[in-house]
């Protein structure tokens, strides 16, 4: 069973366009969209695991040039 998350992202301003290109080139990312509002890009990621999911975050999108902050959250099923 995969885990799935989204990752919402702040952007340095008028980086949001190619920070959400950038991160959907990226393996194990679904969507990657920029948005309006608080958070500049909204991406829904999986893994296949918790630990998988957070070393893709950290190694892999927080490295994207442009980013000034990210926040994930996980998606839960009940």
């Amino acid at each position: 069973m995969t885990v799935q998350a989204y990752i919402l992202i702040q952007t340095e301003v008028g980086k949001s366009t190619e920070v959400a290109q950038a991160i959907a080139e990226i393996e194990g990312v679904v969507q990657s969209e920029d948005v309006t509002g608080p958070y500049d890009v909204i991406v829904r990621a999986e893994g296949q695991s918790v630990d998988a999911l957070g070393q893709m975050v950290v190694s892999k999108v927080q490295s994207v040039p442009g980013i000034t902050r990210t926040l994930t959250c996980p998606i839960v099923r009940f």
